[in-house]
């Protein structure tokens, strides 16, 4: 399975492709859009939807994993990073591939097994599970590589396979 993991963002949208195939992954590519500063909000979130267009038709992904939102301390760039993920998800949706979305903590915790894991534990087990020499570069793509990741590890859990939908209830 082919999947793209978003980091989103309006200045940078991490971006990274990992193909995953019965526990083994690979990094196929991994990077960020940028958009300049002091340009239009509305130019940069056209930016960003126009780029993450050629990303999908570039490498075709079956799935597509994107990061919920979580910020506590500054709104204003939180409503304008909510945007840009809400383009994002448009894209998304055009292009018919399924999204998947996953909080910061779920991302730590398929990554590193442990969901209050520091952003340098996250970085490091990507390097390893991807048997890589180097932390992906920069953050954002690293990122998105371990939202990726979690997705891969995600998909793969019986819970998910066709046919479980029922919720897990100890009642």
């Amino acid at each position: 399975m082919r999947i793209l993991g978003i980091d989103p963002g309006v200045a940078i949208v991490g971006f990274g492709v990992v193909d995953s195939d019965k526990g083994k992954n690979r990094l196929v590519k991994c990077g960020v859009i940028t958009t300049p500063a002091h340009t239009q909000l509305s130019s940069r979130l056209n930016s960003i939807y126009l780029d993450l267009m050629e990303l999908i038709a570039t490498f075709k992904p079956e799935a597509i994993a994107i990061e919920e939102l979580f910020f506590n301390t500054n709104i204003t760039t939180g409503i304008s990073v909510a945007q840009a993920r809400g383009v994002i998800l448009l894209a998304c949706y055009q292009s018919g591939v399924p999204v998947y979305e996953y909080t910061p903590l779920q991302v730590k915790q398929a990554v590193c097994g442990y969901g209050r894991a520091e952003k340098k534990q996250v970085m490091d087990m990507v390097r390893r599970i991807l048997n890589l020499q180097d932390v992906p570069r920069p953050d954002d793509a690293a990122d998105a590589v371990a939202i990726a990741l979690c997705h891969a590890r995600s998909s793969t859990s019986l819970l998910s396979q066709k046919g479980v939908n029922e919720v897990c209830s100890t009642i």
